[in-house]
């Protein structure tokens, strides 16, 4: 989930309809693309001269553009400067035309937007509050516009986060007055798609980043995703979802291949976690060297507080995997040091580290590290190479026995073959379940995968339910999230 929230912040909305207070004027449409294909200053531009009138339509892409902006920078000395700006622009969109689909409808857009950037600099119970609001706004637009389609792209991706929801947990919702399932949003979104020529693209694209890190991405997605960003080579944004959504499938290749090919010139907005990114395939790829290089350029761009532990603690695998231990350890003594820790690959940077310092790491954890990296990136064959000369018992510890099963079935998995992968993830949950060990969660999940699409539909839920029981580990967030939307398929 690192990046999921971050990624649908960006999807945004538009279209021609006019009405008093609200008109959506061609030179609005160009502000509005700039900004998405990250040309916010050519955006702002453009946008100047239509914020001196009273048009609603110009205040979203106003705030749509300063979402992105701090979104792309994680710049927590601007979010301080602009954070007033929400009330700001909700009070212009209040006095303006109420019998308007646009005007609850941009009100809705703008608390979503802060939403995001909240989530974002660690300010959960507000960013929460602002999802209600917009979640009511949206549906009080539904019963009054029922034919504004813009309604259903946000309402449905919100019904997707609703329907996410664990049951014990759906009597907050109700009390909340939140209604709405995954199979709901998923509708709302292909209607929009379908049916409406301005609209489609972006419909499709939530629809994507949904499927990608909450259900499951397939080969037609992927096709579909690469052809959007073949057909708009100048969107920079584009560029970044498709990266960002390969390496989670993992096809490194391919995204390196995006990040290789996107538009780059002094117009876009800066966007150094493009180079993080970047090392991350090449420290799949064992290319250590040129990995450190880049994530070294990553820090020295970025103002930003997430992904610093992160970034630390790979430095450090790129001297630590070459057994230069005199060049790694300062970096991983930075982990406890610098940032915070409210993105889970932060979390598990400062646990490791935490560990490490505490109790020691057995150099078996080097090839578990190895095997786990060249399987993250789709390196099937440099993966199983790897491991290729172990068993369980060449392990000592019982973590990495689990380790070791959960890397082995996740090989055979990744690789299209279902059968072999079964038992390593069974033993990896067996082994896991005194201690809540983190690679049962995401073994118990993999096998729900496998017996859904064996159509064993008793044993997939016997399993998504076993990998929400484990109460306490560092991807508890993601692997909940994917087993809810996974159980609520069923």
């Amino acid at each position: 989930m690192r990046i999921l929230l971050l990624l649908l912040a960006f999807v945004g909305t538009y279209t021609p309809l006019q009405a008093a207070d609200f008109d959506f004027t061609p030179t609005l449409q160009r502000a509005y693309a700039d900004v998405l294909k990250l040309k916010v200053q050519d955006g702002r531009r453009t946008l100047a001269g239509e914020l001196t009138r009273e048009n609603g339509v110009a205040i979203y892409v106003d705030n749509l553009a300063d979402m992105v902006t701090l979104l792309v920078s994680d710049d927590r000395k601007l979010y301080n400067q602009w954070s007033d700006r929400e009330d700001q622009r909700l009070d212009q969109l209040r006095d303006l035309d109420e019998n308007s689909p646009w005007q609850r409808f941009a009100q809705a857009e703008v608390r979503l937007h802060w939403a995001f950037v909240k989530l974002k600099f660690g300010q959960e119970v507000s960013a929460c509050w602002d999802v209600i609001r917009a979640y009511k706004l949206l549906e009080e637009n539904r019963k009054k516009f029922p034919g504004f389609l813009p309604t259903y792209k946000s309402l449905g991706l919100l019904h997707v986060m609703i329907g996410a929801v664990p049951d014990n947990y759906t009597w907050v919702t109700r009390m909340l007055g939140l209604r709405g399932n995954i199979k709901q949003g998923m509708q709302e979104l292909r209607t929009v798609s379908q049916k409406d020529a301005i609209f489609q693209t972006e419909a499709r694209l939530i629809d994507l980043l949904i499927r990608a890190y909450v259900l499951k991405f397939t080969a037609a997605d992927a096709a579909s995703l690469k052809k959007m960003v073949q057909d708009n080579p100048d969107n920079l944004l584009l560029s970044f979802f498709a990266t960002s959504v390969f390496m989670k499938d993992a096809r490194s290749e391919d995204a390196l291949a995006f990040l290789t090919d996107r538009p780059t010139a002094p117009d876009y907005l800066s966007f150094p976690i493009l180079e993080d990114l970047k090392a991350d395939i090449l420290l799949q790829k064992a290319d250590y060297q040129q990995a450190a290089t880049v994530y070294r350029t990553f820090l020295s761009q970025y103002k930003g507080v997430n992904f610093l532990k992160d970034t630390y603690y790979k430095l450090f695998l790129c001297y630590w995997l070459q057994d230069d231990d005199a060049k790694a350890l300062p970096y991983l003594r930075q982990v406890s040091q610098i940032g915070g820790a409210v993105v889970e690959s932060d979390k598990a940077a400062q646990k490791f580290a935490e560990s490490y310092f505490k109790k020691g790491v057995s150099p078996r954890q080097k090839i578990l590290m190895k095997a786990r990296l060249a399987t993250d990136g789709g390196f099937y064959d440099t993966a199983l190479t790897t491991l290729k000369n172990y068993t369980e018992s060449s392990f000592p510890l019982l973590n990495e026995k689990a380790e070791f099963n959960y890397r082995k079935g996740r090989i055979y998995q990744r690789a299209g073959d279902a059968d072999e992968a079964l038992p390593y993830f069974e033993r990896a949950v067996i082994l896991s379940e005194t201690d809540q060990l983190s690679h049962g969660a995401t073994s118990a999940l993999q096998l729900g995968y496998i017996y859904q699409q064996k159509r064993n539909l008793p044993k997939a839920r016997q399993y998504f339910q076993k990998a929400l029981s484990y109460k306490k580990h560092e991807y508890k967030n993601s692997i909940d999230n994917k087993a809810r939307a996974a159980l609520n398929e069923l």
